[in-house]
């Protein structure tokens, strides 16, 4: 087996947590919430992520990110490792981000199932033998059993998705020009979830080809909607991520992948009744992990101008009557990760004579609190074009709302997310 080249990386460390900030004001209030996590001990590395869609969306450019990055760890003498992360890129998209990024998650989903070349799966199969029939996983109770049929018929899936993966892997190589970066290898956005079986073979292949992988992002199974709960059966989820993990230990030994490599997350967002199951997990096997959050934050800035009263309401009002009316339009990039029930929407002028406690109660992922609404909360989850177009009306807002948009921004990252995940055994219930 040919192990991959340890070239031009850098160490992400154990734990890493994604936060994206669509209109780059919250940088520093999310720190934060890494520097609270820090004076309790624990290690996290902030990675900024804003995918090309995002920045299409609000007019925005990757150079952003990153300013918006540095002047937060500046401001608050940030002496740790951080990342900026080129998201969800792919060969036509990742040219403008590879300046100003230092983690590139290349998502190849949509070249799975492609043909791969003529003779590749043969080639495979003769190279990786040891892999057909039984493999005792450390760690997984039950050994990985293959045929020679099925595994052909992985390769046959897969392949393609990893040449592609190493094709804009090498042009982001070159184009640096020996530069350091993370790469990580994004397959979860896709219908049909990876068997632990599968990601074996994902993981020679992508040894084969020469990508110093240290983060993977599988499809797990359930549903990963856009900033509410997790969807789905946590104890097969809890299965399936320390299967996962325990395949990665092994393809780390038995194909030269580097030593950190670690699961990716994707749409962690809120994912309240997995944290549990993740944090376990990492507690048993000291294994680490990184969680991609997006959407949480701006959906923080919403709260934040809501509960500042005055123009800030009134915005979130205009911003929901507006979302209201193109509903369809919002929705149907997002339409495989969002459930909205149009009847529970409410009208756009009972939203505007709410208070900015209800519009801060309906749309904060509080599950004890009864005025919570994941419609509400997923449609203005989908709106931030919406705002952008306010431009400076909106940028405004967000300057002079200051105080309750970073109480917030850092109370959701902190208390939410990384307390539950990794400060803490067990969930902190979701609350402010």
């Amino acid at each position: 087996m040919t192990p991959s080249k340890s070239v031009r990386a850098v160490t992400l460390g154990r734990y890493s947590l994604g936060v994206g900030d669509r209109f780059a004001h919250e940088a520093e209030a999310q720190l934060q919430a890494f520097a609270l996590a820090a004076r309790r001990g624990v290690d996290v590395v902030p990675v900024w992520n804003k995918s090309n869609r995002e920045h299409e969306a609000v007019g925005s450019e990757p150079a952003g990110v990153r300013a918006a990055a540095d002047r937060a760890v500046r401001a608050l003498d940030w002496r740790a490792p951080y990342f900026v992360d080129a998201d969800h890129v792919t060969l036509e998209t990742v040219e403008r981000f590879i300046a100003p990024s230092d983690f590139f998650t290349l998502d190849v989903a949509g070249a799975i199932g492609r043909p791969p070349r003529p003779g590749a799966v043969g080639e495979f199969l003769d190279r990786h033998a040891d892999l057909i029939g039984r493999v005792d996983v450390p760690g997984v109770a039950d050994p990985l059993v293959l045929t020679r049929e099925a595994a052909a018929r992985t390769a046959a899936t897969y392949l393609h998705a990893v040449a592609e993966a190493a094709r804009i892997y090498r042009h982001v190589l070159q184009a640096r020009d020996g530069s350091a970066f993370v790469t990580e290898v994004s397959m979860d956005e896709t219908d049909t979830p990876q068997t632990p079986t599968e990601l074996l073979l994902i993981l020679a292949a992508i040894a084969d080809a020469g990508i110093p992988v240290q983060t993977v992002a599988p499809r797990f199974s359930g549903r990963f909607n856009k900033g509410v709960d997790y969807v789905g059966d946590a104890a097969r989820f809890e299965r399936e991520f320390a299967a996962d993990i325990a395949v990665l230990g092994y393809a780390v030994q038995a194909f030269g992948l580097p030593a950190g490599l670690k699961l990716s997350v994707h749409s962690g967002s809120d994912k309240f009744a997995i944290f549990p199951a993740i944090r376990r997990t990492l507690q048993a096997t000291g294994a680490g992990v990184h969680v991609k959050t997006s959407g949480t934050t701006w959906l923080e800035e919403v709260i934040g101008l809501a509960e500042a009263g005055g123009e800030g309401l009134a915005l979130v009002g205009d911003l929901y009557q507006a979302a209201f009316e193109r509903r369809e339009e919002l929705c149907a990039p997002y339409a495989s990760v969002i459930d909205i029930d149009p009847a529970r929407l409410p009208l756009p002028a009972e939203f505007h004579a709410w208070s900015g406690r209800q519009v801060a109660a309906a749309v904060r992922h509080d599950r004890s609190n009864p005025a919570y609404d994941d419609s509400v909360r997923q449609l203005l989850h989908v709106s931030y074009k919406i705002a952008a177009a306010m431009g400076a009306r909106f940028t405004s807002a967000l300057e002079s709302c200051r105080g309750p948009i970073a109480r917030n921004v850092t109370e959701n990252i902190y208390e939410r997310h990384l307390v539950p995940l990794f400060l803490a055994p067990t969930i902190a219930g979701g609350a402010s």
